[in-house]
């Protein structure tokens, strides 16, 4: 089999793009590494792009000096965890806390790591999670 490195990009499409960066760049603290009228790419730490695009905006190709991309979107709450160091669990809930985000679920794994779930604000289901949810992670 060829390799696979890892996921580097994922993508959620949004109702009001201005929003939801304000959303990803303010409380969730991640960079903003491309704006344009299209979409937010968002650094996440280091090792991956959260890409916003809005809903229904991406449905035609899209014509680039290199090649063409392909017309995607998607619809409904969709779901992303991202992986947090098990001592960041408790800041995290303080900060979602005082940033006025309701934590709609925890679940403690039976490998012994922790989720937190709350909402971002088109819906779309956030977990943080820290290690031993996965075999590996």
């Amino acid at each position: 089999m060829p390799e696979i490195a890892g996921i580097l990009e994922t993508v959620l499409y949004v109702e009001d793009l201005e929003r939801a960066a304000a959303f990803w760049g303010g409380p969730m603290g991640l960079p903003c590494i491309h704006a344009d009228h299209r979409m937010r790419a968002f650094d996440v730490a280091g090792g991956g792009v959260l890409l916003l695009f809005p809903r229904g905006g991406s449905l035609h190709p899209i014509e680039m000096p290199g090649g063409t991309i392909p017309p995607h979107d998607g619809q409904g709450p969709l779901h992303l965890a991202l992986s947090i160091p098990a001592e960041a669990l408790g800041a995290w809930e303080e900060h979602l806390a005082a940033s006025g985000i309701a934590i709609e679920g925890r679940t403690i794994w039976p490998r012994g790591g922790t989720s937190l779930y709350f909402r971002d604000p088109d819906g779309h289901l956030v977990e943080l999670a820290t290690p031993g949810l996965w075999k590996g992670y």
